[in-house]
């Protein structure tokens, strides 16, 4: 019997295996491949021609659910087409009227900054030399800037290309405003109708989460993108109208400037829309305006912070400063500008919806102790500070309790 067994194990090892393969199989394996490659590909090229395209139908629809609380307020006193297109022209004359009174001037302001620019990079290397003994090769720094005089040359003989490249600019610009307010228009008057229709396409027990999603998603980005733009609005304003009062040049460029970038950039960007009017009121003929505007921005901060802010913000998006700088990046490096700017309100959405979804439990002694100098969690409803901003919470705990429910309800009937 042992000398049976090498003899057999030999036989089962030198045997053939042969493995059979259902040909409709591998036909079908092979048509799933060559799908996924083709579907690829035309994203791909969608992607990349298409794009323009593409960043016009996302900006209508950021701007459509901006406008969602104003043209929900006056449906209900009207069709919900009318007051779509009252919030549209009311916005339309607010931006040509400012632009009427303020075009031409901030058109000189913006080309005479630009041009002052290489000036200012002198001044700022000249005092870099003379106070911390740094020596800063001019020329070097403004080519690595791409202000020297052959990307200058470049850039105007560019802008020169004739009457007909300016006729096709003026035309291409005219057809992406035509295409963006049209679309705007739709998604706005037609928001409850393409909701309806997208819902008939969930399965029925599967309806509640979707409209809860959805609802979520126009609260949060409605909510985060009006708050951003009354921010700007009072932060340019009264930025602006300080640098006029104490006589600062390039004025009203500069609080453009600082109203955007303070609130579109999240975290740093208050800090970096500061330092341009504060390096071109130093560098200027009077630098004690560029120490005037510095102190001006740090009160006004603090006035944002404890007042204005809250309340405008009360029922908008709240994210962690961290998440939303690492979301804005991130969205940034995937689809350019449109991804940096619908990247906070996607974060808040996706933290949003994990908060309704996920399950908490209570944290142990050891986990929930308080580490050498943390902070204890302010109350809700502490202090004047917390005033605005509680409210807000109350409200949004309100809906969130509601909308854990509804989809409490989906569960059980699923």
């Amino acid at each position: 019997m042992s000398d049976d067994e090498p003899a057999d194990r030999a036989d089962a090892v030198s045997a053939d295996v042969r493995i059979q393969l259902d040909r409709a199989v591998v036909w079908r394996a092979g048509w799933v491949v060559v799908a996924v490659v083709a579907l690829a590909t035309l994203g791909r090229w969608v992607l990349e021609d298409a794009g323009t395209v593409i960043f016009t139908l996302v900006l209508s629809l950021i701007a459509s659910v901006a406008m969602e609380p104003a043209v929900r307020r006056l449906s209900r006193h009207m069709r919900r087409g009318a007051a779509t297109g009252i919030v549209m022209v009311t916005t339309l004359v607010a931006v040509v009227g400012f632009l009427w009174v303020f075009g031409r001037l901030l058109g000189e302001q913006l080309a005479t900054l630009a041009a002052s620019v290489p000036g200012f990079v002198s001044a700022l290397t000249l005092w870099a030399d003379t106070t911390f003994d740094i020596t800063i090769d001019y020329g070097s720094l403004i080519d690595d800037l791409g202000l020297g005089t052959a990307t200058l040359t470049t850039l105007a003989q560019n802008l020169a290309g004739g009457l007909l490249g300016v006729l096709v600019s003026v035309v291409g610009a005219a057809f992406s405003t035509v295409t963006f307010a049209f679309f705007t228009f739709y998604f706005s008057a037609d928001g409850p109708r393409l909701r309806r229709w997208v819902g008939r396409l969930v399965p029925q027990r599967q309806q509640a989460v979707f409209g809860t999603a959805w609802d979520l998603a126009v609260a949060k980005t409605g909510g985060y993108v009006s708050a951003r733009l009354v921010l700007a609005l009072i932060s340019g304003t009264l930025h602006g109208a300080f640098m006029l009062l104490i006589g600062m040049p390039y004025w009203l460029a500069l609080g453009v400037w600082t109203g955007l970038v303070a609130q579109f950039v999240p975290t740093v960007g208050t800090y970096v829309a500061i330092v341009l009017p504060v390096v071109v009121g130093l560098l200027g003929d009077q630098p004690w305006q560029g120490l005037a505007v510095l102190a001006f921005a740090v009160v006004y901060q603090q006035i944002e912070n404890v007042t204005i802010e809250p309340r405008i913000s009360a029922q908008a998006v709240d994210v962690h400063p961290a998440v939303s700088f690492a979301s804005v990046m991130f969205g940034a490096a995937l689809f350019g500008v449109a991804g940096a700017f619908v990247a906070v309100p996607v974060a808040a959405l996706m933290l949003a919806l994990f908060g309704i979804y996920s399950q908490k439990y209570e944290l142990v002694p050891h986990l929930a102790r308080l580490e050498p100098g943390e902070r204890e969690p302010d109350p809700p409803s502490g202090g004047r500070r917390r005033q605005g901003r509680s409210r807000g919470r109350s409200q949004a705990e309100g809906f969130r309790a509601a909308v854990t429910r509804v989809v409490q309800q989906a569960r059980r009937r699923g």
